[in-house]
């Protein structure tokens, strides 16, 4: 993404990233490409994990949690480069440029992931076609995941509230209701990880318990990370603004980041509604 130019000794913080790498690249940035690798590498990770189980594996099964741990750390390493020059660095811009194409810029990113969570929902509907053995399905939709959703739901609506706030220039409200909105958001994330647990463990249902098991896991896992991604954006966010760098009339990145947060809350609600709900009814 592209903002205005500015020193980065006149304001004693880190160099654009036009001085960070390479000369002849002009306005261009490597981390886009940087994230995406490390996105793309986590895909990578998962089927190489796959690949090494079964009665046969094919390739060792230690290879696909390295890649996979590996891709991430590269992944948030390339984000909040990311973030940071596209964000963080025009804070310093005095005259506001580039907020208008930051905005757009988020909504063609979220149109990028519906069109990623359409593929996997559209897969998931392919195969509920199909006839499937329901005895191996544990209780999915106990008091855990209810309490989960309440809580990404109401994470939303605090998030709001503190932009709007922030845009009434009440900056402690504002700070309120972003240290809530990623308690929330962790809370969710663990609650997450504690109900895989009880299903693998306790219920024996794991990644290899038929299609069903392999649906359920790939897109409540690829949701869980972008709940993460979201939780580490809201971080930086909540950093920012203890160093008091929004006011009523800047708060692009409050935008954008919001923009995302509640597209993150929506897909949830949506995935509890048809895979949670949908095999109850199935049963």
């Amino acid at each position: 993404m592209t903002v205005a130019d500015d020193s980065g000794e006149e304001h004693g913080h880190h160099l654009p990233a036009v001085e960070d790498w390479p000369r002849g690249f002009g306005e261009a940035s490597w981390w886009p490409f940087v994230t995406a690798l490390g996105g793309a590498g986590i895909y990578v990770g998962a089927a190489l994990f796959l690949l090494a189980t079964g009665q046969q594996p094919i390739v060792d099964p230690m290879l696909g949690p390295v890649v996979f741990v590996g891709a991430v750390g590269l992944f948030l390493a390339g984000l909040y480069g990311w973030v940071y020059h596209a964000f963080v660095k025009a804070f310093w811009s005095s005259d506001g440029h580039g907020s208008s194409g930051l905005r757009w810029g988020m909504v063609l990113f979220l149109g990028s992931e519906i069109a990623t969570f359409g593929a996997g929902f559209v897969y998931y509907f392919f195969i509920r076609v199909g006839t499937w053995g329901t005895e191996e399905f544990p209780e999915l939709l106990g008091s855990l995941v209810l309490i989960n959703t309440a809580l990404l739901v109401l994470s939303s609506f605090t998030l709001h509230w503190g932009h709007v706030e922030l845009r009434k220039g009440n900056r402690r409200n504002f700070l309120v209701g972003l240290a809530a909105t990623l308690l929330l958001g962790i809370v969710f994330i663990g609650g997450q990880v504690y109900e895989y647990y009880e299903f693998i463990q306790h219920e024996g249902f794991t990644l290899e318990s038929g299609i069903f098991g392999s649906a359920f896991y790939a897109l409540t896992g690829l949701h869980g990370l972008h709940v993460s991604m979201g939780a580490v954006l809201i971080a930086i966010v909540f950093i920012r603004a203890l160093y008091g760098q929004y006011t009523a009339e800047r708060h692009t990145s409050v935008t954008t980041v919001s923009m995302y947060w509640h597209f993150v809350d929506a897909v949830w609600i949506f995935l509890v509604v048809v895979l949670y709900v949908g095999a109850e009814v199935s049963l």
